[in-house]
């Protein structure tokens, strides 16, 4: 894949990657560098782990990666970056949907007045430069009527056969929550610059994404937060009863996605993508469980408490559409990822490692 080919202006400039100490953009930003690509990772540093990221790039890339130290709401930091990108690749965001609820003014100025000023950056200062936008899943709402979905053994599903093969880009958006309010505000942005202002704009609405480097916690990563509470034998909460699906995406397919965007920039500026597992890699929180229960050899005590707001019963991707778009399909099954990811956090989390380094990355 020629990623140098994106530049335009006859020298190859870095990519900018927007919370690029993140768990997605370290990886993004690592598998860019491995290619030979000079990248800038923007990132506040706010979140567990991104310290230790930053880290992890800068000793492993050297020169190769940048980090400046900064948050998208910074107007002036953030159109000073973008003049000398190639393409921007903007993660940076509030990720949860509890954050959002105990405080959705600053939900709102980080995901929809940062992603408005990546936007207004790039058109003022650098029309040319493509741009990559994080949604999520999260913009289609609850999806489901209570009626409309039934329990199956350990899972929901829909009542309609026809959603088999998971929920598709032409499902109505419908946020169900401050999170789902500013993301969806910023999905909408980022497709109408291309639509009004001519940008070269991506969305890719994305599920749940899992993998090393992955510092889970109880409302954001919940696939390695429930690896992490297993290993350290601790107990499980369960919001709800468990029988909610999600599709999950190993992180090197995503990456794999996001580049293929990247590079098809121009063939697919404007539009919207699931990026997930689709059905083959979904499972519900309980079936969850027992996955990890086999790979550990010990199942993990739970907890069960009431539903959270703005939780979906039931979602999953439908990805055939980036699948066309990029030639491209989730490569890893979920066993083979989970087992990944416990490695990682074995080494990383164990009890016998010492308790201050779970501490802070989860402080």
């Amino acid at each position: 894949m020629n990623i140098a080919r994106l530049d335009r202006r006859g020298t190859v400039r870095p990519i900018l990657i927007t919370g690029g100490c993140g768990f997605l953009g370290c990886n993004i930003a690592a598998e860019l560098a491995r290619r030979g690509r000079d990248v800038i990772a923007f990132d506040n540093l706010a979140r567990a782990g991104a310290q230790e990221h930053a880290g992890w790039l800068t000793e492993r890339f050297g020169d190769r990666i940048s980090i400046i130290a900064a948050d998208v709401r910074e107007e002036a930091a953030v159109s000073a970056v973008v003049r000398s990108t190639a393409a921007v690749l903007h993660l940076a965001a509030q990720v949860a949907v509890t954050t959002s609820l105990d405080d959705p003014v600053e939900d709102f100025e980080v995901n929809a007045r940062g992603t408005l000023n990546v936007l207004e950056a790039v058109r003022r200062h650098n029309p040319q430069a493509p741009v990559l936008f994080a949604s999520t899943n999260k913009v289609y709402g609850r999806l489901f009527d209570d009626g409309a979905v039934g329990r199956s053994e350990q899972r929901y599903a829909p009542l309609d056969t026809n959603l088999s093969v998971g929920i598709d880009e032409a499902a109505a958006l419908d946020f169900h929550s401050p999170y789902g309010c500013s993301k969806g505000t910023a999905d909408q942005y980022v497709r109408d610059y291309a639509r009004v202002f001519g940008l070269r704009t991506v969305v890719l609405r994305m599920s749940c994404i899992y993998g090393p480097r992955q510092f889970g916690t109880e409302d954001q990563g919940w696939i390695a937060h429930f690896l992490i509470r297993a290993i350290r034998g601790e107990p499980i909460t369960i919001y709800g009863d468990g029988c909610q699906v999600r599709d999950a995406l190993f992180v090197d397919d995503a990456v794999d996605a996001w580049l293929r965007a990247l590079e098809r920039a121009d063939d697919v500026s404007g539009q919207a993508f699931n990026l997930g597992g689709g059905p083959a890699n979904s499972a519900s929180l309980r079936e969850m469980i027992d996955l990890i229960a086999r790979l550990r050899g010990r199942r993990p005590q739970l907890r069960f408490a009431d539903w959270r707001p703005g939780d979906q019963p039931w979602y999953v991707s439908d990805v055939r559409a980036i699948s066309r778009a990029l030639d491209w399909r989730p490569r890893t099954p979920l066993p083979r990822g989970l087992a990944a990811l416990d490695g990682w956090l074995t080494e990383r989390f164990a009890p016998t490692a010492p308790a201050s380094r779970l501490q802070e990355a989860q402080a």
